[in-house]
This record gives structure tokens, sequence and C-alpha cells, in this order.
């Protein structure tokens, strides 16, 4: 049976009403993965035809979450954050590489954060990683990506500090 983006919409705002810390975040966490592994969901809104970066199919006027895909181009990212809120990187295509960060030292003004390497791993398709708020890290992708995020509130144009890599 095909999962749609309204199922998804529904189980998200079912995790969200029992537990809005770390048991419905896994909760929202498995239920990207079963997006990301549903052949129908990752066509609909993944498909060959779509190359747009950044989509935002659904926004969550209670629960502040929202829905995002991603069609992300082969790069290496900065280290970052997702400044007041969490993020949940779901992968519906490909591979990308994370890595995750310390800071060492605070960013100040416009002067990034330092920060220093704490390890690096692989989220394959159909896995799907919990960023909380201060969470730190990069993402590297040799390849086009295809992903389903969810963050707890949509940061488009919401400013967040600048780290990066101590020499």
């Amino acid at each position: 049976m095909t999962y749609t983006l309204d199922q998804m919409v529904q189980d998200c705002r079912e995790a969200l009403s029992t537990d809005r810390g770390a048991v419905g975040r896994n909760a929202v966490r498995q239920i990207v993965e079963k997006a990301c592994m549903d052949e129908a969901f990752v066509t609909e809104h993944l498909g060959p035809d779509n190359d747009v970066p950044r989509q935002v199919p659904y926004e969550d006027e209670d629960y502040n979450f929202c829905i995002l895909v991603h069609v992300a181009a082969a790069e290496t990212g900065l280290p970052h954050g997702h400044g007041p809120t969490w993020a949940i990187y779901g992968i519906a295509a490909g591979i990308t590489e994370m890595t995750d960060w310390h800071c060492i030292e605070e960013p100040d003004g416009r002067t990034p954060g330092k920060v220093v390497k704490v390890k690096s791993y692989e989220l394959p398709t159909g896995t799907a990683h919990l960023y909380n708020e201060g969470d730190l890290h990069s993402s590297r992708r040799e390849h086009e990506v295809r992903m389903v995020r969810v963050e707890g509130m949509n940061l488009y144009g919401v400013r967040r500090p600048r780290y990066e890599a101590a020499a």
C-alpha cells in the first residue's frame, strides 16, 4: 500500500501530540524512514522530473513542524546546526556522509564559531537521522541525493550561527 503525504502528516502529528521530546522525535524519524522506503512516495515527491533543491509540501500550524523534500547536488557542506529547533534527515535516494562536530569556540557576531570533528558516518537510502537543538553536523555528497526532511519549524529565512573547522 502506498504511503501518502497526508498519512505522513497524520503520523507525525500523532507522534508529536504524544510526546514532543525524544520519544516523539524518534517516532517521527521512523516515519521519515517509512516515507523514504516507499517507492510511490519517493516517485511522487522526488521523482526524476523533480530538480527543485528545496520544497516544503507541508507546514503544520499546530505543532510547527514542516516536511521538506530536497534534491541535493553533490557538495560538501559546512558545519551547522538548526538553531532553535531539531531536524531529521531522511535519505530517499543516494548516500550522504555526515560528520558530527563539537564546538570549541562559540560564534561571536560575524565571526564563525570553531568546531572539531567528532565522527563521520554514512546515511544510505532508507535511513533517517535526528539532529536535536545544538547538534552540529555537516554533509558530504559525491552524487545527487534525494531527501525527505522534517524540521521542528520552518527554518527558511532564520539566521543561524556560522561555524568552521578549527585549524
